[in-house]
């Protein structure tokens, strides 16, 4: 069994914050994983408040982003 899903079973938010899904959003156990799960594609300002950082700060992760993924792809 997953991190997630034994923190969803338990219906407890996750307590390792060393963990790569960890996020301060209790309303999702802690999880970006359940997030995911739970709403599939969020917008911009769904994850931020998720992340706790400006809508305008995951704008600008997501045009980096982009950048190197049109990097990679023109590698190709």
């Amino acid at each position: 069994m997953n991190c997630h899903e034994t923190c969803e079973l338990a219906c407890e938010g996750c307590p390792v914050q060393k963990c790569k899904f960890w996020i301060d959003y209790p309303e999702e156990f802690n999880c970006s994983k359940i997030s995911v799960e739970k709403n599939g594609a969020m917008t911009l300002r769904e994850t931020a408040k998720r992340l706790g950082i400006s809508y305008v700060r995951v704008k600008q992760l997501e045009d980096e982003a982009l950048e190197v993924l049109s990097a990679i792809e023109d590698k190709h």
